[in-house]
């Protein structure tokens, strides 16, 4: 990543603070039609490239780094926008496999800006931040230009600000509840909003679902007459085993099957993802059961360089660290599966930050059986849990006794590190500390432990 002097950090400082001061994503007002006016007055840069949109509940981060990673290593010169960030805005706008610079981040803010004036003037509610940066990412993709871009929603799907582009290739990751209160009570409400991102004509890759989502998916495909792809019947993952580092996998892609693909992340939501991934950039590239398979070595060489920052992450060793995202019971199921599989711990102890708004006891329910303590503490975002509210309901689930409450986080990470250190030693395994429970939680610990990579 591009570095910066003074000027240019305060540069920056400045369209942060003016982009925060905007609603937040957690304040939304259905609407297209903001970011339509916004990309009109713009001159249609989202139009300017083919698009690959992910929505989902679970895994669409990842999935559209996969999908990024393949297309690049394909040739083509890849935009991707991503939600939310861990440790800097730049990194929801990626370009060449970089976060933006933070120049270019302000530029394209500057060139934006006159034009988010004239619709806040316009319209009975002013834009979000989020929408004004998927305004700035779809201008700075046009203006690169890129080849193609690959854009993870938001929230939902149908009135989503990413939504304005029709995809050519439209991804579901698996569907879960979460964000109920925005997007309905059900799995079949929510992945009604997730399936409005399936445009006419374009090609609806469809994860492994849930029966009542696969059903509102599916009826939406063939609605607007899009190609459908489903995760089980044309691509999928045939065979996987635990490896060094990550994971070996056979794939079963649209057009043929991807033997030895070595995937450097864990757990078996990973290998999905991958398949996913896969059977998007095949459809992108046209590939199917007629015309074979994509280049295999190219698949393997681009599934070796995939990194997803925050996703069971490895930050420290003596004792291991490892640094994850999930903020959903579903989530954290399959980070507590991954983590029996591909690691040796005898004793692991949590740290967990989450906020409001989140099934947190059915997180907390997932993680119990597999962390003998847990310290419960609090990120720095407005909407976070306080720490001895987290507390109770922690002690409900592990126990009074399993339970310890520290409220900032750098010492809730001391106090994780200290108790996994004092565990047994045992050389078959030994001791770890798992940070989760929140995107912001495992960022902010990142930023802490990992000296701040991206």
């Amino acid at each position: 990543m591009s570095s910066t002097g003074p000027g240019g950090d305060a540069e920056l400082a400045r369209v942060e603070k003016a982009l925060l001061a905007r609603w937040p994503e957690t304040r939304l007002e259905p609407s297209l039609g903001r970011i339509a006016a916004l990309v009109d007055l713009l001159g249609s840069p989202h139009r300017a490239m083919p698009v690959v949109q992910v929505a989902g509940t679970n895994g669409k981060t990842t999935t559209a780094r996969m999908v990024d990673e393949l297309l690049r290593g394909f040739g083509l010169r890849v935009g991707r926008f991503t939600s939310p960030h861990l440790q800097s805005m730049r990194e929801r706008i990626v370009l060449d496999g970089e976060p933006v610079s933070a120049e270019r981040f302000v530029a394209t803010y500057d060139d934006v800006a006159p034009y988010v004036d004239m619709v806040d003037a316009a319209g009975e509610h002013p834009m979000s931040f989020f929408e004004v940066v998927v305004g700035m990412a779809y201008a700075l993709f046009a203006d690169a230009p890129v080849d193609v871009a690959v854009v993870e929603v938001g929230m939902g799907g149908t009135w989503d600000a990413t939504n304005v582009v029709d995809a050519r290739v439209a991804v579901v990751t698996p569907v879960a509840l979460d964000h109920a209160e925005y997007l309905g009570p059900d799995v079949a409400t929510i992945a009604g909003e997730k399936a409005g991102i399936i445009k006419p004509d374009a090609i609806a890759v469809l994860a492994r679902q849930e029966p009542t989502a696969l059903d509102v998916l599916v009826r939406r495909a063939v609605e607007v007459e899009a190609v459908v792809a489903r995760e089980g019947t044309e691509f999928g993952v045939l065979d996987r085993r635990v490896a060094v580092g990550g994971q070996q996998l056979r794939l079963q892609g649209l057009g043929g099957e991807y033997g030895d693909v070595f995937l450097p992340l864990f757990g078996a939501h990973q290998a999905q993802n991958a398949a996913t991934a896969l059977a998007a950039v095949e459809a992108f590239l046209g590939a199917g059961a007629t015309t074979g398979t994509i280049d295999v070595e190219t698949v393997r060489t681009a599934f070796a360089a995939v990194r997803s920052p925050g996703r069971l992450e490895r930050v420290r060793t003596s004792p291991t660290v490892l640094v994850d995202a999930a903020h959903n019971p579903a989530g954290m199921a399959a980070t507590v599966d991954a983590i029996r599989e591909s690691f040796d711990f005898t004793r692991l102890v949590g740290v967990v930050g989450a906020v409001h708004g989140k099934d947190v006891s059915g997180m907390l329910a997932a993680l119990e059986d597999v962390c003998a303590e847990l310290v419960v503490t609090q990120n720095s975002s407005s909407r976070a849990m306080p720490a001895d509210e987290l507390g109770a309901l922690a002690v409900d689930v592990f126990g009074a006794d399993r339970v310890s409450v520290s409220p900032r986080l750098p010492e809730a990470l001391t106090e994780a590190i200290e108790l996994a250190e004092a565990g047994p030693d045992d050389a078959l395994g030994g001791s770890g500390v798992l940070v989760t429970g929140s995107v912001i939680t495992a960022g902010e610990a990142r930023t802490i432990l990992a000296g701040g990579r991206t």
